[in-house]
């Protein structure tokens, strides 16, 4: 099956599931969350830039929310591990 089939069958499944008129309000909130979350991530990089500029070494409490920002589980990271966590979710965030 080409993709071309297989995206004409989802747009099918949502009409009939969502409705015609519910189809781009659920579009319109997707895509809200896409760039809410690509902004957070954003925000998340830039800060931790900006860290990395000022004094080096990032405190753990920023380090801390940026990997909430991210959705990254810092619990048993020391700092380094957790830095390269964050640094490894923008890189694969990015591609």
């Amino acid at each position: 099956m080409a993709y071309e089939n297989i995206i004409l069958i989802i747009i099918a499944a949502g009409v009939i599931l969502f409705g015609a008129k519910k189809l781009p309000e659920l579009a319109r909130s997707l895509g809200r969350a896409h760039s809410d979350y690509e902004k957070a991530r954003r925000e998340a990089a830039q800060e931790l830039k900006q860290m990395k500029s000022q004094d080096g070494a990032p405190s753990r409490e920023k380090l801390e929310a940026i990997a909430d920002t991210l959705g990254i589980d810092y619990t048993n990271k020391n700092d380094d591990e957790l830095r390269a966590s964050i640094e490894l979710e923008l890189n694969k965030n990015k591609q």
